[in-house]
């Protein structure tokens, strides 16, 4: 259906079994965050918070907590944009069958946006907002589901403008009370560029902060949308409504959210934004950041404050993930040509790990089966949006295994390890760009270093199975065995450990994760993608058994992976006790009420 607002859907979701109301007053300050992780983790419901301390707004979380809950919400148009999205990736399909997609075509009329010159807001202040604050050494209360409005320059106008969701603190550290907030983006993000015209021009940068409204502007503001589409002709053809706008003070208002913030961006003013407790499972720390002067903030009567939490995932961002992967599965492939099919692994991070299985076509005549094309096609994954901030990317030939699947690590991980020439399929990049929200690297933010595995050919070792198939020097820490040939050790010295690796029989054996807790590693699967490749920095901290360089080509017979915690690791996120056994109290009375 059509939403109008967030009441509406709050409407709908309670209507359908799928809202949890909480009358109580809740502390935005941690409770509401805790209650929000539980029925995350064991209720699967969206939550609306009723009576928030400090606050005279209403509060809905875990909107899109399960991909059950988003395809009920987008029940009506998500087939038709999945559509839409496959003929911008490849027009040809429309023309060679065009009553398949005729479902898709029948959108059009909701892509445009549409002036809407009456509103019913009223002014507010920032302080009036909800002060969610999600973690203990968080800076400060965030806005979590923002829509941030920016327009070029150079080309105004509503349809060259960028809606991103960007980090927005709104309390804390040096920000002036009601007259500041921080604005955190990303390298490769739209308003990056909007920004950098306006400084260029010596003008500050317009922005609006777009918050509630139908769940598709959210969709919309995290959508990696196809070169050309968009993001409010996105949000109106998901949304089954226009994205409806109009022009105030020079500021653009999106006239169906709930919250708008107006402020601008000057030119080389930043201050100090964070911590934050981020999507890696680890804070992200305080730098300096754009500072937004506010100018107006709006709120409609009956206005609700959407928030998420992000932590270590999965989380309610990992379903957000799982939505884009269905609605844009096979889209990538169809812009890298040989790419098959990518995952973005959402348990080690999303950025840090992608899996990809390519094409090997150029060469059948070769007996020695060795990854060529596959690594031009890892190059062009890495120069491919926000792809470009992955630190290891593990890419494979299809022809070696027509039925493997990308999304099974396990099963993707297993074909790797039994196949891979360390000699030859290991290529790093370093000193390059990183996730800002990265902190492996001992370098300057947004700086690490990168490394793909390209494998391809017949399997060249059976896969210990056991750790009885091994022999352990004694002096070996805590050997735990992940799954067929990963083996997990502890230990203090990344040197001593190598001897004592040296000096064992590691038959069957083809990868090693080094890590502070070898049984919480081993445990599954989750962990060690996530304890892996989130703590480590490739260039800095892969080591291995005899390595050696030879022409600049960096080699090994076994790699060590290096991912215990580090002095310049960012801390790890933790919820105190006594705010989950209260969150705990207040969701068991919400469900007895009902």
């Amino acid at each position: 259906m059509a939403y109008k607002c967030l009441n509406d859907c709050v409407s709908d979701l309670e209507k359908n079994g799928m809202l949890i109301r909480i009358k109580e007053e809740v502390d935005p300050y941690l409770e509401m965050s805790a209650i929000h992780q539980m029925v995350f983790k064991n209720h699967h419901k969206a939550v609306l918070f009723e009576n928030i301390k400090g606050s005279k707004f209403r509060s809905l979380s875990n909107i899109f907590g399960t991909l059950e809950q988003s395809r009920f919400i987008f029940r009506k148009n998500l087939k038709p944009v999945k559509g839409l999205v496959s003929i911008k990736g490849d027009p040809s399909k429309a023309i060679k069958n065009p009553f398949a997609y005729l479902s898709s075509l029948l959108t059009a009329p909701f892509a445009l946006p549409l002036k809407k010159w009456n509103d019913k807001f009223e002014e507010i202040q920032i302080t009036d907002i909800p002060q969610i604050q999600c973690w203990p050494m968080d800076g400060g209360p965030f806005v979590t589901l923002p829509q941030v409005f920016s327009e070029d320059v150079d080309k105004p106008g509503i349809l060259n403008s960028n809606l991103g969701m960007y980090r927005i603190q709104l309390n804390g550290n040096d920000y002036q009370e009601n007259k500041e907030i921080g604005l955190h983006y990303q390298i490769h993000r739209g308003i990056g560029v909007h920004q950098s015209k306006a400084n260029k021009k010596g003008q500050p940068l317009k922005v609006s902060i777009f918050v509630g409204g139908p769940p598709s502007h959210s969709l919309a503001a995290v959508m990696p949308l196809p070169e050309g589409m968009s993001e409010l002709t996105f949000a109106g053809i998901m949304g089954g409504r226009n994205f409806r706008f109009r022009r105030k003070n020079g500021y653009v208002l999106s006239t169906d959210a709930d919250f708008v913030i107006c402020g601008e961006i000057y030119p080389n003013e930043t201050k100090p934004e964070g911590p934050f407790g981020d999507h890696l499972g680890y804070y992200s720390l305080v730098h300096d950041f754009p500072v937004m002067k506010v100018d107006k903030v709006y709120a409609k009567k009956d206005a609700i404050w959407p928030f998420t939490v992000v932590g270590r995932p999965p989380q309610e961002d990992s379903q957000f993930g799982a939505l884009i992967h269905e609605i844009t599965d096979g889209i990538i492939p169809t812009e890298i040509p040989g790419l098959k099919a990518v995952n973005a692994v959402d348990e080690a991070g999303v950025h840090p790990l992608l899996l990809a299985i390519g094409s090997e076509r150029y060469t059948p005549y070769n007996p020695s089966r060795r990854p060529q094309e596959i690594l031009t096609i890892a190059n062009h994954i890495l120069g491919k949006g926000q792809l470009s901030l992955a630190k290891y990317l593990f890419i494979v030939a299809r022809e070696d295994n027509p039925d493997l699947d990308v999304q099974n690590e396990f099963d993707f991980f297993h074909h790797v390890f039994e196949r891979v020439d360390w000699s030859r399929d290991l290529h790093f990049q370093t000193k390059t760009t990183m996730d800002t929200l990265d902190y492996s690297s001992t370098g300057e933010i947004n700086e690490g270093s990168k490394v793909v595995c390209s494998v391809a050919g017949e399997v060249k070792r059976s896969l210990c199975e056991s750790l009885d198939d091994c022999t352990f020097d004694e002096s070996l820490q805590k050997p735990n065995l992940l799954m067929p040939g990963v083996l997990i050790v502890e230990g203090d010295d990344i040197s001593q450990v190598k001897d004592s690796l040296m000096k064992s029989d590691l038959k069957g054996i083809a990868f090693i994760t080094l890590v502070d807790d070898s049984e919480f590693v081993a445990k599954h699967i989750e962990n060690w993608l996530w304890v892996t490749f989130t703590r480590s920095n490739p260039a800095e901290d892969i080591f291995g058994l005899n390595e050696k360089i030879e022409n600049k080509h960096w080699s090994c017979d076994i790699p060590v992976v290096d991912a215990r915690v580090k002095e310049h690791h960012a801390p790890g996120l933790y919820m105190p006790e006594e705010v989950i056994e209260k969150a705990k109290g207040i969701i068991k009375r919400a469900l007895n009420e009902k």
